[in-house]
Parts: structure tokens; sequence; C-alpha cells
């Protein structure tokens, strides 16, 4: 299965040359603040791109979808996956897909230390492909100007000792952009934007 990586578009999807493979993955902040007209903008684009499966996260800026969730999840279109802290199989490959990450000023599906771990506990231990918003700490997540490690402590311990997925996709920090090869995991951080809010990065394609 060929999956093409992407995250972080904040409305400038239309902008990304999106590479063929099986399933288009979009890992959070499709949007700036997740209004509605921003969503079905977004959705519209997302729906009409050629992949077989099109799977998608919310993000920290993705607001609708945890302020108005009902309305958000009603505007999905079909043959659109959202994953909010829930799994699909598509072709015989778990996907599970989480918009969490830790708390930062006060944006959405933020979680502190005592909260946070509960949603990783959540995560299946036979997940295939990990989708998150964010990663893990020390794992293409350090932020400028000097390199702090930002990502979840508590999403890498489980990643460590309990989870063995093949592919962990995830955006948030953009300076993180890129991929990292650990033994049998992937991790890709496929934010479009740069630092600058520039679209300067490509999708990430993977086989799986």
């Amino acid at each position: 299965m060929k999956i093409v990586c992407i995250s972080d578009t904040h409305n400038r999807h239309a902008e990304l040359q999106l590479p063929p493979g099986d399933v288009l993955v979009h890992a959070g902040d499709y949007s700036m603040q997740g209004h509605v007209a921003e969503t079905e903008a977004f959705l519209s684009w997302f729906a009409a791109q050629q992949h077989r499966h099109k799977v998608f996260i919310a993000g920290n800026h993705d607001f609708i979808f945890e302020k108005r969730r009902k309305k958000a999840r009603a505007m999905v279109p079909d043959g659109v996956i959202y994953l909010e802290d829930e799994g699909v199989t598509l072709d015989g490959i778990r996907f599970w897909g989480s918009p969490v990450t830790p708390t930062f000023f006060d944006w959405a599906f933020n979680h502190g230390p005592a909260t946070i771990g509960s949603y990783w506990d959540a995560i299946p231990d036979d997940t295939d492909v990990l989708i998150t918003h964010g990663p893990a700490q020390g794992v293409l997540d350090r932020v400028l100007p000097h390199g702090q490690a930002v990502g979840c402590p508590k999403l890498r311990a489980a990643l460590d000792t309990r989870l063995r997925p093949k592919l962990h996709v995830f955006g948030h920090i953009h300076e993180g952009y890129g991929q990292e090869v650990d033994g049998e995991l992937t991790s890709v951080n496929a934010a479009f934007l740069d630092h600058r809010y520039q679209p300067l990065n490509a999708p990430v394609v993977v086989t799986v």
C-alpha cells in the first residue's frame, strides 16, 4: 500500500502537487481557525483527489471539530474518512487517528500531562499506521531558534513500550518536516508549510 502523507496545509492545499498513491493521509491543521468556510473548501478539495482512500484528522487549528463536532462530522463527504481517536481498516491495514497534542496556549484538542496519556492508551496494539497531529518527543519535533524537542513524552513512551506501528504520520511542528526510520518504524513529519508558513515541503510517500 502506497500512502501519501500531508499535514499543516493551513488553507493552501490547492498549491500541493500530490503524487499518486493508494491512501491520502492528512495529519491535521487543514485550516487556520477551523471556520465553516475553511472546512468546506478543504473537504471539497480533499474529496476530489484521485487516491482510492482519503483519511484525515483534525489539528490544533481546526476548532470546528472540537467545538461543533456534530456539524463538522456532518460536513465530511462520502469517500472521505475522518478519525478522532478511532480507527479504520483499509485493505487489511489498520489505521488509527488522533488530533490530540500537548497543551500549548489555548488551541483545539490540547491536553496536559494528567489526561493526555489516556488518548495514547486507547490506541490498539495492532495499529499499523498511526496518525497523530503532533510528534512523539525526540522525533522530528525540534523548534527554532534553540532546537527544543517539544513532542509528547507520553506518546514516545507508548511507542517505545507497547505500540509497534509500521508508519507514524504527523505534522504540527513545521520545522520538523522530514522522515526517520528506526527499525521497522517509519516516522513522517509531513508539514507542508515551513515555520514561516511558506508552502515549501513536498508530500512524503511511504509504502506499507
